[in-house]
């Protein structure tokens, strides 16, 4: 026996489906993984969504954030890391009281869409005042060597020529703000930052508050992943 369902039936059926599509509900692909999307990436990046600001109002749209320092430079970074970093944010790991809340309110397909965006932009750098040159020899020293008589390898072991990075997984520090990079040492140092326990953390403790100074102020200077890794060459 062939079984039919009555016209209201049928009718009420293709009418939620006609308004799922006209609320912009997202129906979860069928065939294999979340293939990241950009171009979504962008829009939440612009206009954020129903539980979230836009991340265009810290970052800016373009991940160059703001030459104040007090949000990092995003853009070219790795979607790997990003999104790492976002979920690290999720837990007790780099708990924040402004990424937290956001990155928990983030479905899992948001947080890639929104990284591979912020991954495809190409580094822009804000006009900033220079540092004082012997502070940043400081700096150059201890990213390109260390300092063997505290046990500090260089910076640049694991953050590549200059800071340029080493994706995925290690993240670029070459023309990140300095008050960035120097406060979030600071969290590693205190304890209060818990991702990187074998590495970032090791190091951080054994710095002292002039040659986190130095280094963040390096770091700042040297023009982009790009312009680092020439420089070593």
């Amino acid at each position: 026996m062939i079984w039919t369902l009555p016209s209201r039936a049928v009718a009420a059926i293709v009418g939620a489906g006609i308004l799922c599509l006209a609320a912009g509900v997202r129906v979860p692909a069928e065939n294999g993984p979340h293939q990241p999307d950009a171009k979504r990436g962008a829009e939440i990046a612009a206009r954020g969504t129903s539980h979230v600001p836009a991340c265009a109002q810290c970052h800016a749209f373009s991940g160059a954030s703001d030459s104040s320092g007090a949000f990092p430079m995003i853009a070219g970074q790795s979607p790997y890391y990003l999104a790492k970093q976002m979920r690290d944010f999720t837990t007790s790991d780099r708990a924040n009281a402004i990424m937290s809340p956001i990155a928990k309110a983030l479905s899992a397909d948001d947080i890639a869409d929104v990284s591979e965006y912020y991954a495809s932009n190409s580094v822009q750098f804000m006009p900033l005042a220079a540092a004082d040159a012997a502070i940043v020899a400081k700096g150059r020293q201890l990213a390109r060597v260390g300092d063997a008589a505290k046990g500090i390898q260089a910076c640049n072991n694991c953050h590549g020529p200059d800071g340029a990075g080493i994706p995925p997984a290690i993240p670029y520090l070459a023309g990140q703000y300095a008050q960035y990079i120097a406060f979030e040492l600071r969290m590693w140092k205190r304890g209060f930052r818990k991702s990187s326990p074998d590495s970032m953390a090791l190091v951080a403790r054994q710095l002292d508050d002039q040659q986190i100074a130095a280094v963040a102020a390096y770091y700042q200077q040297v023009r982009g992943p790009a312009a680092a890794a020439a420089s070593e060459q």
